[in-house]
């Protein structure tokens, strides 16, 4: 027999993976053309050419072993320099490499710090609605987690009053992610210094530190001049996790980085502690070759006027439909509220091969999830499918 968590896992799956498969199985059936699929956030636009030019350059040039060896468990010295130094040219930060953890993608990386920070029992606290994959980031260490709902009157922000009561002596930690996904609601900075102060003085009153991990796959991506505040600069405690599978379309290549600031508490320790846990999970380091190609595009960005285009096309559309959503700040996903039970707009909208990723897989019934990283030209074509959908809905036109 396997391992009962395993098997129970296993049985459960992920809908956000299963629709992406469906989406496959259906193009198949159908043709691509006429199947919608806003599953899965795997960015459909191409890497910059910045990208495409290091990797050819460093395979070409650069001496094998250096490029496809060994590094150091925490990664090359000279890329978590470079990263550092972009760092705080862009946030007024002192970093060093001595801050800076190379990790496989963002999502290596929370797994890393959930094993350095946990032990059996501890406590962390989610935003819901939230990317459910916390949740094995967190049992897995045998941590445990702790939902509260952010406040929907407010745009879908994290609730400081709600998440007060919800803090106990055995919490170890909160997960922020801003830009978030699935609602791409921004957190402003008074709000993020208001939630740092109440945790502080929680932290004072339990005799407890709580961390503040903070997962930013989609930093780059933001909207209409909004600013994502860099969270150490407005918040105490706090642990970056980045990856640069957004800002460079780069999901497939698993590179990312974790930032521990010295001035967190035991902030030394923390840093040696997960370094030992990037090797002991069985990541050992991050990609050798990706590392080298990242440290060179650090100022590069993917389409985000594309993106833009794309939020605008899809919100305005399924807006002048009759469809209740939310206009998001930044990452690439609409929320969406759905006018009748969620499985059953699910299940309503996969029959017209439009694939979306129902909201209680966020933690939060009554919506589902749309990701833009599409084509502009999917868009434009699924208007029509959304629009006999809204009509079967009993949405006004």
């Amino acid at each position: 027999m396997i391992s009962a968590r395993m098997e129970k896992m296993a049985a459960g799956g992920s809908a956000i993976r299963a629709m992406f498969e469906e989406g496959k199985r259906l193009a198949k059936e159908f043709g691509p053309e006429n199947v919608f699929d806003f599953s899965i956030g795997n960015p459909y636009f191409a890497p910059p050419e910045a990208v495409k030019n290091a990797v050819v350059d460093i395979i070409t040039n650069e001496d094998p072993m250096y490029v496809h060896g060994y590094p150091a468990n925490a990664g090359y010295p000279e890329v978590r320099k470079a990263v550092a130094d972009s760092l705080n040219e862009r946030f007024g930060t002192d970093y060093t490499e001595n801050n800076i953890i190379m990790t496989v993608g963002a999502a290596g990386g929370l797994c890393v710090t959930m094993t350095t920070l946990l032990n059996p029992g501890d406590e962390v606290i989610c935003i819901s609605p939230y990317f459910f994959e916390y949740n094995n980031y967190i049992t897995t260490p045998g941590g445990v987690v702790v939902v509260v709902p952010a406040s929907e009157a407010e745009g879908f922000v994290p609730d400081v009053e709600a998440i007060a009561k919800a803090v106990t002596p055995k919490t170890k930690a909160i997960i922020l992610n801003n830009p978030n996904n699935p609602t791409g609601v921004v957190y402003p900075a008074e709000l993020l210094k208001k939630l740092s102060d109440m945790l502080v003085e929680k932290g004072r009153e339990y005799g407890t530190t709580i961390y503040v991990v903070s997962d930013e796959p989609y930093r780059e991506l933001a909207y209409d001049g909004v600013d994502v505040p860099w969270m150490p600069n407005c918040m105490e405690n706090v642990i970056v996790g980045y990856s640069w599978s957004k800002s460079l379309s780069l999901p497939g290549e698993r590179i990312g980085y974790l930032v521990i600031p010295g001035d967190i508490a035991e902030g030394q320790l923390v840093f040696d502690a997960a370094v030992v846990a990037n090797r002991m999970l069985g990541f050992v380091n991050a990609p050798s070759l990706m590392q080298l190609v990242v440290a060179r595009c650090l100022n590069e960005s993917t389409a985000i006027d594309k993106y833009d285009a794309n939020r605008k096309a899809l919100y305005n559309g399924l807006h002048e439909l009759g469809f209740e959503c939310s206009y998001p700040a930044g990452a690439f996903y609409l929320w969406v509220k759905t006018p009748v039970e969620e499985k059953e707009f699910v299940a309503k909208a996969k029959s017209h091969n439009i694939l979306l990723v129902p909201g209680g897989n966020f933690g939060t019934p009554g919506y589902v999830r749309l990701a833009y990283c599409v084509s502009g030209d999917m868009i434009a074509r699924s208007m029509k499918a959304f629009a006999v959908l809204a009509e079967e809905c009993g949405l006004k036109k």
